[in-house]
């Protein structure tokens, strides 16, 4: 089996996403694993296939397109599916139009979530599906959460591509309500990079590092952005004492030691006006990633994928929400483990005992986590077993 597999992947320009590039290697582990080969579609082909070893094609051609422009573009690629025209030897579809001849389906991997604040994934996911339903491949779609943005007809656009899809894998319950509205075929579970390679184990306890893990996002939902950064310098000062030395860790930022963009920059703002000392580790890969959030000792993170890593190793986790769409993902994250310390960036100032209440429970945490693992871990395969299943031929 192929499965053209579509993912928020690419590094482009030195910079990664941790959390986009987790999801896509987990689903290439996992069809690995069970027999099916992975066709990537990708910003940065070349990159993405030297990474992950598989073949991959570019994307669709999306990006820069306002709304009116997608839809006429979506529905040009609808046609040239169905063979009712002959795309240009340059267009950027071609490539994926290819693959499609050999694919056994589609996968709409998790990363460039379904909201109206990306509307390139909304239609770029909803095309490719609409496109593989035209040649009668099934589709499958895994590791999303859904809105809770989602207006100017982006809300019609993801029911028709979950409802027609075989199964929609959700990360967290908000999600499920929506697609079940949408007559989608749904599971709920842990997000798809929980367990990656093969993580966590009682290694990443018994080497835990003492450190208190950093991962910020700079999305404030229009909150000035001094007064956020000198809050959570301040906060990260109090943890330092508290718990331990403070360590940045970008999720989005350059894979290597180099000028911070992206998170590292907001990270280095951050220490400038912290008054005890940090250092940084750089963003790496995902698996470096998982290691480092598995063997804190606390994570505070408003970036969602570092607690992913972190709660299934029993890691004490606080997030930093920016907004509904941060708060959704990161209570659904924490709670799939028996973990709720989520607070807005408006509370800050009450956060450092909550740090502290955080530290002292790290022995309960740990036990709630250690009591949901294998039930979690065989939910995941179980998925996985059923995503294969769906594009496997018949009979």
């Amino acid at each position: 089996m192929s499965i053209l597999t579509i993912g928020d992947i690419g590094v482009t320009e030195g910079i990664i996403h941790i959390g986009d590039e987790a999801m896509f290697e987990a689903a290439v582990d996992e069809l690995a694993a069970r027999g099916a080969a992975v066709v990537g579609v990708s910003a940065n082909p070349a990159e993405s296939s030297e990474r992950y070893r598989v073949p991959t094609v570019a994307r669709l051609g999306f990006a820069g397109l306002d709304r009116a422009a997608a839809r006429e573009r979506a529905a040009l690629l609808r046609v040239a599916a169905a063979g009712g025209v002959t795309l240009a030897a340059d267009d950027p579809a071609v490539e994926a139009l290819a693959a499609l001849d050999s694919a056994s389906g589609v996968l709409i991997a998790g990363g460039g979530n379904l909201a109206s604040r990306w509307p390139v994934h909304v239609f770029e996911r909803s095309t490719l599906a609409a496109m593989a339903r035209t040649r009668g491949l099934p589709v499958v779609v895994t590791g999303q959460t859904f809105g809770p943005d989602l207006h100017d007809g982006d809300d019609e656009v993801v029911a028709e591509l979950t409802c027609h899809a075989a199964w929609t894998g959700v990360r967290e319950h908000d999600s499920a309500a929506l697609a079940r509205g949408w007559d989608a075929r749904v599971r709920v579970g842990v997000d798809d990079a929980s367990f990656l390679a093969g993580g966590p184990d009682d290694a990443d306890r018994s080497n835990a590092s003492g450190d208190v893990v950093v991962s910020l996002s700079g999305w404030f939902a229009g909150r000035p952005a001094e007064t956020v950064e000198q809050g959570i310098a301040e906060l990260l000062d109090a943890a330092s004492a508290s718990v331990g030395p403070v360590v940045f860790h970008a999720h989005f930022g350059p894979i290597d030691q180099g000028p911070a963009s992206g998170d590292a920059a907001l990270h280095e703002r951050v220490r400038a006006r912290m008054r005890r000392p940090s250092r940084v580790v750089p963003s790496g890969d995902s698996r470096r990633s998982a290691e480092l959030a598995r063997r804190a000792r606390l994570l505070i993170s408003s970036r969602y994928h570092p607690a992913v890593f972190a709660a299934p190793a029993g890691v004490p986790v606080l997030g930093l929400a920016a907004d509904d769409y941060t708060r959704i993902k990161l209570t659904g994250a924490l709670g799939h483990w028996g973990q709720d310390a989520v607070v807005d960036l408006d509370e800050l100032a009450d956060v450092p005992r909550r740090v502290e209440e955080l530290d002292a429970a790290r022995s309960d945490i740990a036990e709630r986590a250690d009591a949901r693992r294998e039930a979690h871990r065989a939910d995941a395969a179980a998925w996985w077993d059923t995503v294969a299943a769906a594009f496997a031929p018949a009979g």
